[in-house]
């Protein structure tokens, strides 16, 4: 039986409005995780990884190796890294997680591909905490390293934003060695690919951009969130399917975070119009060749490359136009916070 509207809108409500209603619950968790891993480092182990909440370093952030500051896993002792994980695992679904262990382990297989080179180390991912974790002023934390670099901010101690989200997977597809088949984002190209191909003649020609390949994604470090342009297709020209095609894609996006905090993001596409959001595609579309695609609504935007390393290498990020790193937020809260009161550090 297909599942009516209806029940579609009356399920997503619920989701969000449960969203809602536990990110407070999220931030709190978060905080205690900061909190306890802070009381398990020695004096220089927290000038590391400690940041005033405005440094320039908190909005300064990169996927590629490279040295990098805050405080490194390799410089942690074993209980510290379990006290980071949690740290890191409290934004992240089971998936998200799971993809997040992935890319690091990645490292490895890179490792044993370049000669043992030094620079692709698993351990070689770094953490940063911005301002004082608390429950009443805002704070931030970002985890990083080659391929990953995700970035939380906390506001009032009850809403968590959790943009720019990069993710990436060289290779894209492990095609020797003991993890041969594994594609650790398989699933975001394997969509795209599934939504361009069921798109009619008329749609592509709406969807399918003329020119050359983006060689990266556009909305990478360095540069603001900002709309594209071409659009492709909008969602108000798909058939019911395809629709749902596209959800599915942003889903797969979305769904690497807890799904209270993904909830909100649901909501904000939502309220702003899912109809206005835009779907286009660049490249071939036979699989093993390289190609680019992004999804781009009135609130956000998510781009996936595939074009380096002959078409096995890919980059994909999810950003927030207006709330990235918190900005729309932050602003709202030192507006109405009393006069004279300081709250970023």
């Amino acid at each position: 039986m297909k599942t009516t509207k209806l029940a579609v809108a009356i399920m997503a409500l619920l989701l969000a409005t449960a969203g809602i209603a536990r990110a407070h619950d999220i931030a709190s968790e978060m905080t205690t995780a900061a909190n306890l891993f802070l009381q398990s480092l020695d004096e220089s182990q927290a000038a590391a990884v400690k940041f005033e909440f405005d440094d320039e370093m908190r909005k300064d952030w990169q996927f590629i190796p490279m040295e990098r500051k805050g405080l490194g896993l390799k410089a942690m002792k074993p209980n510290q890294r379990l006290l980071a994980t949690s740290l890191v695992q409290s934004a992240l679904s089971h998936r998200g997680f799971s993809t997040t262990m992935k890319i690091m382990a990645l490292e490895q297989v890179l490792h044993e591909m370049e000669n043992k080179s030094p620079k692709r180390d698993p351990e070689k991912y770094h953490l940063f905490l911005f301002g004082k974790p608390s429950t009443e002023t805002p704070w931030g934390w970002r985890i990083e390293g080659h391929h990953l670099s995700i970035s939380v901010t906390i506001v009032d101690g009850k809403t968590v934003v959790t943009t720019p989200a990069f993710f990436g997977a060289n290779p894209g597809e492990v095609r020797q060695g003991e993890f041969k088949g594994l594609r650790v984002l398989g699933e975001e190209e394997d969509l795209g690919r599934k939504l361009v191909k069921n798109l009619t003649v008329e749609q592509k020609e709406m969807a399918i951009l003329d020119g050359e390949t983006p060689r990266d994604v556009i909305n990478g470090p360095g540069r603001s969130a900002e709309a594209l342009s071409p659009m492709g297709i909008s969602a108000s020209k798909l058939t019911g399917t395809q629709a749902e095609m596209l959800r599915k894609l942003i889903a797969t996006y979305l769904g690497k975070f807890r799904p209270e905090l993904a909830a909100n993001d649901w909501e904000k596409i939502e309220t702003a119009g899912f109809e206005k959001t835009h779907f286009a595609w660049s490249g071939e579309i036979t699989p093993g060749k390289p190609h680019y695609y992004r999804v781009q609504g009135p609130t956000f935007i998510l781009e996936y490359d595939n074009t380096q390393n002959n078409a096995n290498h890919v980059h994909a990020v999810w950003r927030d136009f207006k709330n990235d790193f918190g900005d729309d937020l932050l602003k709202r809260h030192y507006e109405l916070a009393p006069h004279g009161t300081t709250t970023a550090k």
